[in-house]
């Protein structure tokens, strides 16, 4: 494993199975992610459902120059399947406080491939939680295929990894101010 294939996630977050493994039939490359935060899982799930809106990432990049919300948006919560979620993912399955799982729609999969993401939010102590991204595409089975999953591995990294930080960071800050209040 590099650090691209795991990033932030321990030997357990890597061996347990998640809603994607479903998705994407083996043999199949995994990509982890994981981050702790400072809030509990209903909290982190909320800021979490606001990927429907946008990708929380680099903005300039994957969200044309627009800044992802900064306040929360309740009705982003509202969750169905089939929803679209920041312009090429649909949702494929949701447990609330628990995980969202999202396939690449066809626009994206022109792009990406057929690739599956779990964002698994788990307790972790007293008002606590983990962000875990757990990303699933096929096993390449050509050199331009390993080239392309090499590629996917690194940039998914440099983006979710920023995502995931925003996410806690934002998380953070909305149970801090309710803390205080």
């Amino acid at each position: 494993m590099t650090i691209a294939t795991a990033w932030g996630v321990t030997g357990s977050e890597q061996h347990r199975s998640y809603p994607c493994d479903d998705l994407v039939p083996a043999p199949a490359q995994r990509l982890f992610r994981g981050v702790d935060v400072a809030a509990p899982p209903d909290v982190v799930y909320r800021w979490l459902c606001q990927f429907r809106v946008a990708p929380y990432s680099y903005d300039w990049i994957d969200n044309a120059g627009r800044r992802s919300p900064r306040r929360p948006l309740p009705w982003t919560w509202d969750l169905e399947v089939g929803q679209t979620f920041s312009r090429i993912f649909t949702l494929v399955s949701f447990a609330t406080d628990d995980h969202l799982t999202v396939r690449m729609n066809p626009a994206g999969a022109r792009m990406f491939g057929d690739v599956a993401v779990t964002y698994a939010v788990l307790p972790s102590g007293r008002e606590r939680s983990r962000l875990v991204a757990v990303l699933r595409s096929p096993q390449p089975t050509s050199r331009p295929g390993a080239v392309g999953a090499w590629l996917l591995a690194w940039g998914d990294l440099v983006m979710m990894r920023k995502q995931l930080l925003t996410f806690a960071h934002l998380a953070a800050a909305e149970h801090g101010a309710q803390s205080s209040v």
